[in-house]
């Protein structure tokens, strides 16, 4: 059984429904619920199956706590956590209040925390595995894009995402991140990572971005780093 976040829209909603393709049992959430409940109808008219509890907040822990125990009873267990869910403001360090940062925090991070840490116990039974969503933000820096809390949020989900893989090989559980340039054409890679062809593959993350990361985006002036 798959249980993934953010299904209403994107990555979520792709993932699911791909998963649910390849014969999992999806449980997903989304506090835009009617979009998640939309997605589940998709899975259905394929021939798939699927749950969407009640509107879920991937930061709030009764709300992910509700969600994992109505989708470990449907089912009866977990396999696969996916933790896509997420948002962000971005604002430069000088400007960007901190109610901006603490939400881009939360919605990146705590959420990909209490999904795991809520989940655990079902991974420890079933030897499943943890997929969560970093960013080449988390990777690089950038002179452009005034981006201070989503490089910093999504910086720490790939240092967590090698803190479960350590915490989880005792327990058979493996954790991967994947991190995208542009939010598309990551649902391969999630699919592969949950699969038996990566049961060697933990503590990982694997950038899916075409090559940006790889080259500098520009030619960078000599004055913007001399002191």
């Amino acid at each position: 059984m798959a249980l993934i976040s953010g299904t209403a829209r994107g990555q979520g909603r792709a993932a699911a429904l791909r998963f649910a393709a390849e014969g999992a049992l999806v449980v997903g959430g989304d506090l835009l619920h009617e979009e998640a409940v939309e997605t589940q109808r998709l899975i259905a008219r394929e021939g798939g199956t699927a749950l969407t509890p009640g509107p879920l907040d991937v930061t709030d822990e009764d709300s992910v706590r509700t969600w994992v125990g109505e989708a470990a009873d449907a089912f009866g267990g977990i396999d696969i956590v996916y933790a896509d869910a997420g948002a962000v403001r971005f604002g430069g360090i000088d400007r960007q209040p901190y109610e901006d940062f603490d939400f881009t925090m939360s919605a990146g991070l705590d959420s990909v925390r209490l999904t795991a840490h809520l989940a655990w116990p079902h991974l420890v039974s079933s030897r499943g595995c943890v997929l969560t969503v970093g960013s080449t933000a988390g990777l690089t820096g950038s002179l452009t894009n005034r981006r201070s809390a989503h490089s910093a949020s999504k910086g720490a989900v790939i240092a967590l995402t090698r803190q479960l893989a350590a915490e989880g090989a005792p327990h058979g559980i493996r954790a991967n991140c994947i991190s995208p340039g542009i939010p598309d054409d990551v649902v391969d890679a999630a699919l592969f990572l949950a699969s038996d062809e990566a049961s060697y593959i933990t503590g990982t993350n694997l950038v899916v971005d075409g090559g940006w990361s790889t080259v500098l985006p520009g030619a960078i002036a000599d004055k913007e780093f001399r002191t």
